[in-house]
């Protein structure tokens, strides 16, 4: 999700213990057309009540051809999650230009784009993040006779998500999980593949981490990997539960609260153990002199798992060059080329016979054992729980 992302050939070494699973610039796209700026966001959250029914369509499906244009595209994404070669590709292609803005979490990303006027036509919001802007009217509904690529995706992606059940509102770009990334170098190799390696301190002692560990800085990451370790559910919505995982994050002995720079921080040593997403963690061991000194794995109690998807803005100024940039980069050969820069597993069923075989056959890009993973929802009004338990415990 955030993170340095580069084409990378060499084999990754990480391995999945499931013991029985940043960007830099928040500013809005530059308006060099006919298109308004984008709002200052909101200081108030969006209404993002998972206890009302989804708000009626933010507009009618649009009418589009399949590989029509409409204007250039201006893409919210988070930061290095696409390899440049395939938006030139796309410009080549299809005679626009696209401009890239980033953001560092799905809550910066949103009240912008409910705020209206944002200029955006697409966003990459998470699983969760979707529900939410279904249910604000945020996003229109797809026009898939637009996207004749969507039956690329795997059948399970296609429709059955939580966020999207039928799939009507976003087209899923990537997935992944989160876990822990480990030097073994000073770890050494017997360390416990469990949660206690950050939330307890005799553990982290033990194994030379107490000082040297990143939690990602993210309430409901951070919060929800305190939450497996207790043997809850990431989504709980019980007071007490929560109190307990704030605890537990407040008293943890780490180095700080980073979404931005984990990754390259385990990679040069000023980290011994760091929470983060699994893709960001491979490209870096990758790159590593001794790939073999770094591990990732989701810890034995679970962990996130997390579908990153494409979606139009519900009031993009070109929604036509917004279903035809979806259906290209679901085309086979462009949904591998996205997975083979980026070490994230693809949703896109027709692209594995080009993905990279040390990709496709890593356990810890795609675990076989899924079933101690969960997928953050939308817990409606107790959102602010999250957040203000997060800033508690943050000090």
């Amino acid at each position: 999700m955030i993170s340095k992302r580069k084409m990378v050939a060499s084999a990754v070494i990480a391995s999945l213990a499931l013991a029985a699973c940043g960007g830099d610039d928040d500013e809005p796209a530059a308006d060099d057309s006919a298109d308004e700026p984008a709002a200052e966001p909101s200081d108030e959250p969006a209404d993002d009540s998972g206890d009302e029914p989804a708000a009626e369509p933010a507009g009618d499906v649009p009418e589009c051809a399949v590989d029509e244009v409409d204007g250039d595209l201006f893409l919210y994404n988070w930061a290095e999650y696409i390899d440049p070669e395939l938006l030139t590709a796309f410009e080549t292609q299809y005679g626009v230009k696209v401009t890239q803005d980033t953001y560092d979490s799905n809550e910066a990303m949103q009240p912008i784009i409910s705020a209206g006027n944002s200029g955006y036509d697409v966003i990459v919001p998470s699983d969760y993040m979707v529900s939410i802007l279904i249910a604000n009217g945020d996003i229109l509904p797809l026009n898939k006779d637009a996207i004749p690529n969507y039956s690329n995706l795997a059948p399970d992606f296609q429709s059955g998500l939580p966020y999207d059940p039928e799939g009507a509102y976003a087209a899923p770009y990537q997935w992944g999980t989160t876990g822990l990334g480990v030097d073994k170098a000073v770890t050494g190799e017997d360390f416990p593949r469990s949660w206690a390696l950050v939330f307890d301190q005799a553990t982290a002692e033990q194994y030379g981490a107490a000082g040297s560990i990143s939690l990602l800085n993210d309430p409901r990451e951070t919060l929800g990997a305190a939450l497996k370790y207790l043997g809850y559910s990431l989504n709980s919505t019980s007071e007490e539960e929560l109190n307990e995982a704030k605890e537990l994050v407040a008293n943890a002995p780490i180095q700080a609260f980073d979404s931005d720079g984990y990754d390259e921080n385990l990679a040069t040593g000023q980290t011994v153990v760091a929470h983060g997403y699994s893709g960001n963690f491979f490209v870096q061991f990758a790159e590593a002199d001794d790939p073999s000194q770094y591990e990732y794995f989701v810890p034995a109690e679970g962990g996130t798992r997390w579908v990153d998807n494409m979606a139009v803005v519900h009031d993009a100024p070109h929604p036509c060059t917004a279903h035809t940039f979806i259906n290209f980069i679901l085309d086979a050969e462009n949904g591998a080329a996205l997975t083979n820069w980026n070490y994230y597993a693809s949703p896109n069923a027709a692209a594995e016979a080009s993905i990279l075989p040390e990709i496709l056959e890593d356990p810890a890009i795609y675990p076989e054992d899924i079933s101690k993973l969960e997928f953050i929802s939308d817990t409606g009004d107790y959102e602010i729980n999250f957040s203000d338990a997060f800033i508690e415990a943050k000090g």
